[in-house]
Formats: C-alpha cells, sequence, structure tokens
C-alpha cells in the first residue's frame, strides 16, 4: 500500500504560479508512472501531465509550454510546477501512482484561478 498526500493548491490571480507537491509514503519501486489530474466542476477527470520511472514526461495539450512536472532524487515526491495560470485551469488536483494493475490515488488539492 502507498499512500500519496497533495498539497500547495489555493487561490490565484490569472497569469499566476503554483507548485503542488505529491508525496509517496514511500520509496517508489518497479516499473511505474506517477501523473497529476484534474477534474473541474461537472466535468470528467483529465490527465495533466504525468512522469514515468525512466523520467518520460507527457502532458495534456492544454497545459505544454506552462505546466512542468519533476520529482526528487528520491523518487518520493512529485512535483507539478504550474505557470501563466488561466481560469480554464481551476479544478481539483489529484496525484496518481500508476503500477501495472494498481492505481493509488491522493485526496486532491484545490486550484482556483481568479480576479
Amino acid at each position: 500500500q502507498v499512500q500519496l498526500v497533495e498539497s500547495g493548491g489555493g487561490l490565484v490571480q490569472p497569469g499566476g504560479s503554483l507548485r503542488l507537491s505529491c508525496a509517496a509514503s514511500r520509496y517508489i519501486l518497479g516499473i511505474y508512472t506517477m501523473g497529476w489530474y484534474r477534474q473541474a466542476p461537472g466535468k470528467q477527470r483529465e490527465l495533466v501531465a504525468a512522469i514515468t520511472n525512466r523520467d518520460t514526461t507527457t502532458y495534456a495539450d492544454s497545459v505544454k509550454g506552462r505546466f512542468t512536472i519533476s520529482r526528487d532524487n528520491a523518487k518520493t515526491t512529485v512535483y507539478l510546477q504550474m505557470n501563466s495560470l488561466k481560469p480554464d485551469d481551476t479544478a481539483v488536483y489529484y496525484c496518481n501512482l500508476h503500477w501495472p494493475g494498481d492505481d493509488y490515488w491522493g485526496q486532491g488539492t484545490q486550484v482556483t484561478v481568479s480576479s
């Protein structure tokens, strides 16, 4: 079992920045992907960005060039640096750990972009 705890959400003005963190309860081994998803009111949950155990990254088209996913050397924390935020980025952001055949989710952190 792995627990994921997100932090770093909040209220920010359009054009501002936030950095989300996702801390895993233990070292992550094997072949895996860690990602950030978001869900806005009335919409389906969507992938925002992901990083594999080999540091391959993937981004949704809507955030390319604005968001950056990374992780620490201890491979227990994943970050999402969000720049040039837009009102459309408003959502609950969830951290995900995917192993083949298994998925873990954090509790979510609210990001609100508004003036």
